[in-house]
């Protein structure tokens, strides 16, 4: 069973690129915090969020990548009505 995911047994999940654009959002806001703070502590954080920003979108564009795919290939998804899922196996 997914906890976060849209799946059989959690319809009403999310999907996963709604979720990351969701922490990416918390993370520039955090950023936005401590921009300003000039400790070396303060700097690394930052900078260690920046490339975290970059990994999350890559992240972000492979999941809009896979559903795209998925949408060409089989329709969009019906699994947030019960629907069975497009791949896989249950």
């Amino acid at each position: 069973m997914t906890h976060f995911l849209v799946s059989e047994e959690n319809p009403k999940g999310h999907k996963l690129e709604d979720l990351l654009t969701e922490i990416r959002a918390d993370i520039l806001y955090r950023c936005t915090k401590i921009s300003k703070d000039g400790r070396p502590e303060a700097m690394e954080v930052l900078a260690n969020n920046v490339e975290i920003l970059h990994h999350i979108t890559a992240a972000i564009e492979l999941a809009l990548d896979s559903t795209k795919i998925l949408d060409t290939a089989f329709g969009k998804s019906q699994a947030d009505k019960g629907g069975a899922p497009r791949i896989g196996v249950s």
